[in-house]
């Protein structure tokens, strides 16, 4: 898990434009890694400057006959560090490619975690984010109980969701606050709340004005509509429908500076809300157990 970067930087971002081309891979769910690797092959033909690979929750485990409860999905459990992540680091190392291949059913002892790794260009697992926020009752996996992102070097800081954790702000606050400038939300969505879901992602974006690139399933395994939405809320590249596709992008992170300083529309500066009343009243948050204040409103120093 990234740690927090120091004062101003965590909100502003740092400088530059830094850009980091992107591709959503909404595909047909599929448990064959080397499938995976030849999508990766695929568009790294078609777009040979792509930095970030993503394919949608659960892809590896073909989850269209149901949610990580199932006693098929449980057959697809591994470690973290099992051969399945032995080979994916391959694959990122031999294609020279950040790669998150959705989400993972992972196995520590006897939990069963939905879980999203990350690989750098050289083959390491950067992260794994355990679902914090688990379908209920549908999806039976234990949830994770860590906010995490990763650090592309030269680019920026990435924040990890999943799916249904779309619907729970906290964590996307959370993640912002961290110095996050995009969010990856894989999903697998077959319900027809995939509209809501949409609303969620130009709404997270727009409230911590980070980018949120949400991929989710083609048919039959997911209803698609992947998209990218940009720090103002706007979509920036999105597939119409459930069919596979490549959804591209490039996401300038320094993007994200320039609206947390000018303002959303040039009028919203959430992140500078707190200037100029150190000693503001402190606002009690009875549902997190603390409390908002000018101090802990901006990014944590460390």
């Amino acid at each position: 898990m990234a740690e927090p970067v120091n004062g101003e930087e965590a909100v502003t971002g740092g400088s530059g434009s830094r850009a980091l081309p992107i591709a959503l891979m909404q595909l047909t769910s599929s448990p064959s890694l080397d499938a995976l690797e030849a999508e990766v092959s695929r568009v790294l033909a078609s777009y040979p400057a792509t930095e970030l690979i993503v394919f949608p929750e659960l892809h590896l485990t073909n989850p269209a006959e149901g949610f990580t409860g199932s006693d098929a999905l449980a057959d697809n459990a591994e470690p973290i560090d099992g051969p399945r992540c032995a080979r994916l680091a391959e694959i990122a190392r031999t294609h020279g490619v950040w790669l998150i291949p959705g989400s993972v059913v992972e196995a520590d002892g006897d939990a069963r975690f939905n879980t999203m790794p990350v690989y750098s260009p050289a083959g390491e697992l950067v992260a794994s984010y355990r679902k914090i926020f688990p379908w209920r009752p549908y999806e039976t996996c234990t949830p994770g109980n860590q906010i995490v992102s990763f650090d592309i070097p030269g680019r920026g800081r990435i924040g990890l969701t999943i799916c249904y954790d779309a619907w729970f702000p906290e964590i996307h606050r959370q993640l912002a606050w961290d110095g996050c400038e995009a969010i990856i939300n894989v999903v697998l969505t077959p319900t027809i709340d995939r509209e809501q879901e949409l609303v969620l992602a130009r709404a997270n974006a727009i409230v911590n004005q980070v980018f949120i690139a949400s991929v989710n399933a083609a048919t039959p395994a997911g209803v698609g509509q992947s998209l990218i939405v940009d720090p103002e809320g706007r979509v920036r590249s999105r597939a119409v429908g459930a069919e596979p596709c490549v959804v591209t992008d490039v996401l300038r992170l320094g993007t994200a500076r320039e609206v947390r300083t000018s303002g959303t529309a040039g009028l919203n500066r959430v992140w500078q809300q707190f200037d100029g009343i150190e000693d503001g009243a402190a606002i009690d948050l009875p549902i997190y157990g603390g409390r908002i204040t000018p101090a802990t409103w901006r990014p944590a120093s460390h």
